[in-house]
C-alpha cells in the first residue's frame, strides 16, 4: 500500500513569494527554499494510506471560512538541540489563521487523524541548515522582511510531500476556496 506524506498549507501569492526570494541571501550555510517550497503550514499530517488520504481530502472540503488578509512580520529561527536549523518569516494577524487552523484540526479529527500536540506558529520557512552548517545564532538578523501590503488569503491546499535529493518537492492534491475576504 502506497503511503502519502500530507500537509495542509497556504501558498502566498506570486508577488509575495517573489519579494521573499529577493530577500534571500547573505546567511552562510543557508539552503534557501525555492519558489515552489514557499508556504505557510496550517497542519502537518504525515504518512497516511490512500483511503485515509481520500477521507482527509473529503473532510477538508466541508470547511467554510472567510478569506482574510495576512501580512509578513519579523524573521526568526528555529533551533533543534541547541543549533539553528531553520530560518523563517512570521505572519500576522494570528487570530484568523488560527481559526482556520482549528477548523482544519476538527475536520482532520473527523477523518481519523490524531491531533497535533505542537503549538501552532504560522510562518514561512525561508532556509534550512545542514547539521554541518552551524549558522550564527542571529542568522535571522540578516533577513530584511519585505515591506509589502497585506495579501488576501483566498484558499488553502492539501499537499503531498516527496523527499528528493534537492529537498522536498510539494504537489498540490486539492485546493479549497475560502469564502469572500472579510474586511
Amino acid at each position: 500500500m502506497a503511503h502519502h506524506r500530507l500537509f495542509v498549507a497556504l501558498r502566498p501569492p506570486a508577488a509575495v513569494r517573489g519579494a521573499l526570494l529577493r530577500a534571500m541571501g547573505g546567511v552562510p550555510g543557508a539552503r534557501w527554499q525555492s519558489d515552489e517550497q514557499l508556504h505557510i503550514t496550517l497542519r502537518f499530517i504525515g504518512e497516511v494510506d490512500r483511503h485515509r488520504a481520500e477521507d482527509i481530502a473529503a473532510s477538508l472540503g466541508h470547511i467554510r471560512h472567510p478569506g482574510f488578509p495576512l501580512a509578513l512580520t519579523e524573521s526568526g529561527t528555529f533551533e533543534r538541540n541547541g543549533r539553528v536549523d531553520a530560518l523563517w518569516i512570521g505572519v500576522q494577524p494570528r487570530e484568523r489563521i488560527k481559526a482556520l487552523h482549528d477548523k482544519i484540526d476538527r475536520a482532520l479529527a473527523q477523518a481519523g487523524v490524531a491531533p497535533d500536540g505542537r503549538a501552532f506558529l504560522p510562518h514561512i520557512t525561508l532556509a534550512r541548515f545542514a547539521r554541518s552548517a552551524a549558522p550564527p545564532p542571529d542568522a535571522a538578523a540578516g533577513i530584511v522582511a519585505p515591506s509589502l501590503d497585506p495579501f488576501a488569503v483566498t484558499s488553502f491546499e492539501l499537499f503531498e510531500s516527496h523527499l528528493g535529493s534537492e529537498g522536498a518537492v510539494y504537489d498540490t492534491i486539492a485546493r479549497y476556496p475560502l469564502d469572500p475576504v472579510e474586511a
